[in-house]
């Protein structure tokens, strides 16, 4: 099974080492990543091309500087790298050595940098988003063919917790056991409306307890009556998974 997450804009900074193209999960997509840093560096040589290109603000030339070294700054397991509402939850740093092991092997970050990463390859820290505008080259373009073949190519469940705009950077295939999780909170009144800060919290949650369980789901039912065990109301429609939230 592979859990599919989003990245997080904030990341948390250090490291040791150096970065390893070649230990990232799915070598498969080593030339799309080369030229993708290829050109996430000539872009931070022009600090004010940089910021406007990034949004980001004008005082922020050191988010920009971050680009300028990504294959000699330290690395940091991709799941203890991002911080944020979803892996505050998640919360990688304290889980037992078997549920890492587990968050290895299960969980995919989809990053605008590398494409999707397994949760503990190792990145820098770096500053770019998946509507992000860099020279000769459109992030869209670039990921969503060779990451869909990648995600196509591995059999089993895939549960894409992704955002919206990162899932268009590498579609999950057509089939059965290829599911979208949404999630929605539900009042007294059974009335349902999606979330934001509390979709990702929630997804943090649910990426943790999974990482802790001894159970590898097959089918998305599988997967739904995991998460009942768990405490998660999960719904199927389809290839539509929804938890609800109260």
């Amino acid at each position: 099974m592979l859990l599919l997450l989003p990245p997080s804009e904030t990341k948390r900074p250090g490291g040791g080492g150096g970065l390893r193209l070649a230990s990232l999960r799915f070598p498969e997509l080593a030339d799309a990543r080369r030229a993708v840093l290829r050109a996430t560096r000539e872009l931070a040589a022009d600090g004010d091309a940089a910021v406007a290109a990034l949004k980001l603000g004008r005082t922020r030339y050191a988010e920009v500087a971050k680009n300028r070294v990504l294959e000699t700054s330290g690395v940091l397991p991709a799941a203890d790298r991002y911080i944020g509402v979803l892996y505050g939850a998640l919360d990688a740093a304290t889980l037992p050595d078997s549920a890492r092991a587990r968050l290895g092997r299960h969980v995919v970050i989809q990053s605008a940098l590398f494409g999707p990463v397994g949760a503990l390859d190792g990145i820098p820290d770096y500053r770019l988003s998946h509507d992000s505008r860099l020279p000769g080259l459109r992030l869209k373009e670039v990921w969503a063919q060779p990451v869909a073949a990648v995600l196509a190519s591995r059999r089993g469940l895939i549960v894409d917790a992704r955002s919206r705009s990162y899932a268009e950077l590498g579609p999950i295939p057509d089939r059965d056991d290829a599911v979208v999780l949404d999630v929605v909170s539900e009042d007294a009144a059974s009335r349902r409306r999606a979330l934001n800060h509390f979709n990702k919290h929630a997804k943090g949650e649910l990426a943790r307890a999974f990482a802790l369980a001894g159970v590898d789901p097959q089918t998305p039912a599988e997967f739904v009556e995991w998460g009942d065990s768990a405490g998660f109301r999960l719904e199927l429609d389809g290839r539509r998974l929804t938890l609800v939230t109260h």
